[in-house]
């Protein structure tokens, strides 16, 4: 595991006796530094070390954290030096950056001042500084993202809810089933340390490690059915239980209970819920329901598990499946894909925009069978889901390629047979028409010529997304100089050659 939360204070002076005016010979040939140990000041400040190289050298700057700026981060063979900087912090923090040259690699500890734990609510996280470490205990609530392989989770205790971005497992590896590796289940309570940082207005302790697990006194032990599930037509579930506590009692959220109702409780060591659900003439909903029981203190002990019921898909455009909850109804949007997700290894996800807006589609099966590319009008179907709170569609397939856009030249489009059925991409300059039959409006409907190296043609109008309304051009703020991409289709009136577009991007002159 990296050197990350607790600095042995050795090294810590280590790192501030350690000078920098010769080159050690201890280091490798091929990288030679003063120190391999930066010391800045809690307060902050500057530390300069030297580096001799054999051939071009740089630093791996994905490791760089915000906090601290390193200059350069590359640089020539020969001799050098590179200064470390960070303002003023709150509490000790270290990185461990990596110099690379000819094939060779150098550690480089930074260290600012010495990391010091403070124990704290989940509140007091909350309201503390970022970057500096806590120790804080909650019950696990829910699980995040990517749970299993790096342990994400929400935690909670009675004054908030904070969540765990990244766990060690017990040989203190990270990204290594963490879960799995500690016997994590939901409602134990646990205890971590890590440090703050917030992202996307979420507050999260980053690359914990845990302190201590009490197991919960209640648990699910099976449903019936076993996904949980329930028919639009209505129906119910059996949770199976086991407690070890006093007694059992059973939360329904109030937004839920609408629907869903409890059947039957049977008490004892292992009990069994039985919820109903109404019959459904909406979209899919699901719904988390708790169960509580007390040890002998009155100390409490909670399990959840989901309750989902079947729905009809719900057609929305964009900005109306931005807007609704995430939840199990399924959505249908159409849309033209604006630009595929390059941090999908899978090759699934892109990004698809109406007039209304835009949205990432995450892993939709189906994407990479269809071919469907950049420029294309598609319909998928899927969940409402959300990354720290970023908006995409979950458990997605792509239904239907509505139309492949072939992007061609302007000289080209000109010359195709009139069609409106078929979309292509062109891009160009909005210049002014001349033609006759022509004229130029770039306030309200969009009426110009797109020019590119290879001619210009006449747009009769701009949709400013799929699906959008004539005469709403303007609202794009785009004039004469300004380029456009857009998909069309060709036709003609009275010997004109005209496109009638769609808006997918611009660059402003």
């Amino acid at each position: 595991m990296k050197l990350k939360y607790i600095i042995p204070s050795f090294i810590a002076i280590l790192a501030t006796l350690v000078g920098c005016s010769d080159i050690e010979d201890s280091y490798l040939d091929e990288i030679r530094v003063s120190t391999s140990y930066v010391s800045i000041d809690l307060a902050g400040g500057s530390q300069t070390i030297d580096i001799q190289t054999l051939s071009d050298w740089s630093l791996d700057v994905s490791e760089i954290p915000e906090w601290l700026t390193v200059t350069p981060a590359s640089g020539s063979a020969g001799k050098g030096t590179i200064t470390f900087s960070a303002e003023e912090a709150p509490d000790g923090r270290t990185a461990e950056l990596h110099i690379t040259s000819a094939g060779r690699t150098q550690n480089i500890n930074v260290i600012q001042g010495v990391s010091t734990v403070s124990e704290a609510t989940c509140a007091e996280v909350i309201a503390g500084p970022e970057s500096k470490t806590y120790r804080v205990t909650g019950t696990i609530t829910s699980w995040g993202s990517n749970y299993e392989k790096y342990g994400n989770m929400n935690i909670a205790d009675e004054t908030g809810t904070i969540y765990i971005y990244g766990m060690a497992d017990k040989n203190g590896n990270l990204a290594n089933n963490p879960v799995a590796s500690w016997g994590l289940e939901i409602g134990d309570v646990i205890t971590v340390e890590g440090p703050k940082t917030v992202y996307n207005g979420t507050v999260e302790l980053v690359d914990v490690t845990v302190v201590n697990i009490q197991k919960s006194l209640i648990k699910v032990e099976s449903t019936d059915p076993a996904d949980a599930t329930v028919s639009k037509e209505g129906g119910e579930v059996t949770v199976n239980l086991s407690c070890k506590g006093n007694g059992v009692s059973v939360v329904i959220p109030d937004d839920a209970k609408e629907w869903l109702s409890i059947s039957s409780i049977i008490s004892g060591d292992a009990p069994v819920v039985v919820f109903r659900a109404a019959a459904n003439n909406g979209g899919a909903r699901s719904s988390k329901v708790t169960f509580k029981t007390t040890d002998a203190s009155g100390k409490e002990y909670t399990a959840e598990t989901t309750i989902s019921q079947a729905g009809s898909i719900v057609e929305a455009t964009v900005a109306e499946f931005l807007a609704a909850e995430v939840g199990e109804t399924q959505y249908r949007m159409t849309g033209i894909i604006t630009e595929l997700y390059s941090s999908d290894s899978q090759g699934k996800s892109f990004y698809i925009r109406d007039y209304s807006g835009t949205t990432l589609v995450y892993r939709a099966e189906g994407f990479i069978e269809s071919g469907a590319k950049v420029g294309d009008v598609v319909t998928v179907v899927g969940k409402r889901g959300a990354y720290k709170e970023n908006p995409q569609m979950v458990s997605g397939q792509l239904e239907e390629v509505k139309y492949s856009v072939q992007t061609i030249s302007i000289a080209d489009f000109r010359n195709l047979p009139d069609d409106k059925e078929a979309y292509y991409m062109i891009s160009g300059e909005i210049v002014t028409a001349t033609e006759e039959n022509t004229k130029n409006d770039v306030e309200q409907y969009g009426n110009f010529n797109l020019k590119d190296n290879t001619g210009e043609v006449y747009i009769y109008g701009v949709l400013t997304g799929w699906g959008g309304q004539k005469g709403q051009f303007g609202e794009l703020n785009l004039t004469w100089g300004d380029k456009l991409t857009i998909i069309a289709y060709k036709t003609s009136y009275k010997g004109l050659v005209e496109g009638v577009g769609v808006y997918i991007s611009s660059q402003k002159q």
